[in-house]
Parts: structure tokens; sequence; C-alpha cells
């Protein structure tokens, strides 16, 4: 019960920066331009600096554990939901489908997975793995279609250039191979005067992507977009209800049992990360889509959450 505590104060943290950010906002604290400079300063430096730092001092062997099969099918599975439920019902367009997977498949492991990882799991390296695979998979797929789409053509070149341009998948890139090669020669190979700025910047990312959604809730009203609210409630379902149980399905297949496989559904029933309405803002679509998602599917995690626990911890 006191680590499912302590996880509900970690909701509790992650809402009081999105308030901040808000009440920020609402005194126009920054200006008209905040929200815009704080989501570009995350996407372009804060983020990559955050990833390059967790991943060069993890150790090799957890960013690839067999958990991450787990997470990686879970994933995949609802996110080609999302896209056969689209073209039956909702006829979003191909940016504003995008927007819907990465709503439904992005799982915030960072700012609330890390202290759930640690405080109810036991063990915040859990979360690697799926760090990880949303960096060096799912984001840059994500970006590129959005990329290819926002802009109305199909370039092959293009496509193979987009790793290129984003920066999370280049920090992430880097860090891991830190941490191959400082496992190989045996100490940690980034000297602490070019590490210790790099891991200072990073610690923003997370308080600067919290605060921009904050300040998107003001002088807006969620939810107001009625056409959306189907396809709304649905990326909530299926990030938050669905995506677990297909979780559990699959840990179960593979063998796992006590710890291993609670972790495997715990870890599938986190909120979607605010990355994706930073995704959304940097390309300017589906902002409000993403930004609904985000709030209902944090909203409704922690329940989920503390039933999982309660069944299976």
């Amino acid at each position: 019960m006191g680590g499912l505590i302590s996880a509900m104060e970690g909701f509790c943290v992650i809402g009081i920066v999105i308030a901040a950010g808000y009440a920020a906002a609402r005194l126009q604290i920054g200006g008209a331009q905040a929200q815009y400079v704080f989501n570009r300063l995350s996407f372009f430096i804060a983020s990559p600096c955050l990833m390059f730092a967790i991943l060069a001092q993890e150790n090799i062997t957890h960013l690839f554990d067999s958990t991450i099969i787990v997470a990686f099918c879970s994933a995949v599975g609802v996110g080609l939901v999302f896209l056969v439920l689209n073209r039956l019902f909702f006829h979003l367009k191909a940016p504003d489908a995008t927007i819907g997977v990465l709503n439904s498949l992005y799982l915030n492991s960072n700012n609330i997975g890390l202290p759930i990882a640690t405080y109810i799991l036991g063990n915040p390296a859990l979360v690697a793995p799926i760090l990880v695979m949303q960096q060096a998979l799912f984001t840059p797929v994500g970006l590129t279609v959005l990329d290819v789409t926002t802009k109305g053509k199909f370039s092959v070149k293009q496509v193979l250039k987009q790793p290129l341009h984003q920066p999370l998948l280049i920090g992430t890139v880097l860090g891991i191979i830190v941490s191959v090669v400082s496992s190989k020669v045996g100490h940690f190979i980034v000297p602490n005067f070019l590490f210790d700025p790099i891991d200072m910047i990073g610690d923003s990312a997370v308080p600067m992507i919290l605060m921009a959604f904050g300040m998107s809730l003001h002088g807006t009203k969620p939810m107001q977009n009625k056409s959306n609210l189907p396809a709304i409630w649905t990326v909530a379902a299926l990030k938050n209800i669905v995506m677990p149980l297909i979780a559990f399905g699959i840990a179960f297949a593979m063998g796992f049992r006590g710890p291993t496989l609670y972790g495997c559904v715990v870890l599938a029933a986190l909120p979607t990360g605010q990355n994706v309405y930073n995704y959304a803002a940097r390309y300017n679509v589906g902002m409000t889509f993403a930004r609904d998602g985000i709030l209902i599917s944090t909203m409704t995690s922690p329940i989920v959450i503390a039933i999982i626990a309660a069944l299976l911890s």
C-alpha cells in the first residue's frame, strides 16, 4: 500500500507542475510566446540531453530486457486497433490519425514511469527498454509520418534523412553508444565537466514539457471539440485499458509470472506521455486532440494502476 501511495504522490507532483504552467499562462508570465518557446526548447535541446544523460549511465543489459517484447507488441497492437477504428468510424486525416496512434501507444515512461517503477515495482531500470523503444523506433517513425504528411509529398531521400532531423533519436543513440563503450572499458567515458551541463539541461526537459502542456489548457476548454470526442475517449480506453490487457496476455503466454508479469502490466497502464503534445505542437497538427487525449489518460491512469495493484501485486 505504501508503494501505491507513493506512486499517487508522483501523479500529484506532475499535476502541480501542469497547474504551474496554467497559472503562468493565466498571469501572462513569459508573454504570448512562452508555450511555443518551451515546446521548442524541450524538443530540440532539453529532451535530447535528458535521453543522453539517462541512457549513457544505464547498464546496457537493462536496455534489451526480454520484457521489451511485451511492451512492443502491446503498443503496436493498440496502434493498429486505432488505425482500424479510424478507418471505420473516425476518418481523421493522416496527421491527426498519427497523433491518435501516438496517443494510444506512447507511454509516459519518464516523469510518471520512473516514480511508478521505483515505488511500485522497486526497480527504476524497468523503464529503460521502453525509453529506448519509444525514442529509437516509435518517435522517429511517428515524426517521419508527420513530416511527410504535413508537407504533402513523399520522398524516399527525405524519409532516409529524417532520423538526422530528430534530436531525441540522436540523443538516444549517442547515449546507447556511450553506455556500450563505457561497459567495454570499465568506466564512464564522459568527463564530468562535459556530462554535468548535459545532465543539468536534461533535467529541465520534463518541467518544460509539463508546463507547456499546462499553458495549453489556458484560454481553451478541454473536450470542447465535439467531433473528436469519440476518438479522444477511444485513445484513452486503448491506452489505459486495452494495452494492459494485451500486455497481460502476451506476458502470461511468454511464461512471465509474479513481479515480472505485474511489472509488464503496470507499465502498460502508464498514461500517454506529454511528448505527444510536444510533437503535435511541433507540426501544428492535432494539438487539441493530443492535449485532450493526454488529459483523459492521465486522469484515469491512477485508477487503472490502483486496480492492477489490487489484483496482481
